[in-house]
């Protein structure tokens, strides 16, 4: 079988060639070609290739270093990636190979960026004394030392070092006895037990701590003497 021809007529070419057998330029191609040439010669002189390059430096993502952090706002700990550029962080978005979030973020952690980058973000640490009517700047070392005497003066006053077992069927007893609480009174009931702790003082934890710092956390609050240790999710 055939192929058919194609009887469409061609495009015409821009190209002439005289009767000399020599290819000539017709007047729009040379027209383009001026153009063209001109407006080459027009922007070497206006752009410079060390201008631009230093101008790409300030683009969003050039020059940056990425960190991986997660969202303190709820117990989700959903991850994100931080870029920094010269120590500043310029962005956060959704990290994708996080196996919680796989890149989405709520309302409240898209506007997470916002929350430092806010002109009222306070970078200082403040402090009201009793019956002041306005806050003051201070030092991060007054304020480590004011929150550890307060802490120290705090769990000295309220310690309690033993417990008096006195109704059989308190839910310490379980604990301070070893047996279930419904049992019949035995010998330990009014007596006392250890337990070495302070009922002034709790601890609150956030969704961006790391698994080691809540192990210090652990740590801390049980030598201290702390029962009460939550998290913000549990409010």
């Amino acid at each position: 079988m055939e192929t058919p021809l194609d009887r469409r007529p061609s495009a015409p070419s821009t190209e002439r060639t005289d009767t000399a057998g020599t290819q000539t330029v017709d007047r729009r191609t040379l027209l383009k070609m001026t153009l063209c040439g001109s407006a080459g010669l027009a922007l070497n002189g206006v752009l410079d290739a060390s201008e631009v390059q230093a101008a790409t430096k300030k683009l969003k993502l050039s020059n940056i270093q990425e960190f991986t952090t997660a969202c303190n706002f709820c117990s989700c700990g959903c991850g994100m990636i931080a870029a920094v550029r010269d120590g500043q962080l310029i962005a956060m978005e959704g990290d994708y190979d996080h196996i919680v979030n796989r890149g989405s973020l709520c309302v409240k952690g898209i506007s997470m960026f916002s929350t430092h980058a806010s002109p009222n973000r306070l970078k200082t640490p403040r402090y009201r004394a009793p019956g002041s009517d306005h806050w003051e700047d201070i030092t991060w070392q007054e304020a480590a030392e004011k929150v550890a005497r307060k802490i120290k003066k705090t769990r000295e006053e309220n310690w309690i070092a033993t417990e008096k077992i006195m109704v059989k069927d308190h839910l310490a007893n379980k604990d301070a006895i070893g047996k279930e609480a419904g049992l019949p009174p035995t010998a330990e009931i009014g007596k006392d037990v250890p337990v070495n702790r302070t009922d002034a003082i709790a601890f609150l934890g956030g969704a961006q701590n790391t698994n080691e710092e809540c192990y210090l956390f652990q740590k801390a609050t049980r030598i201290l003497g702390i029962p009460f240790v939550e998290h913000q999710a549990r409010l």
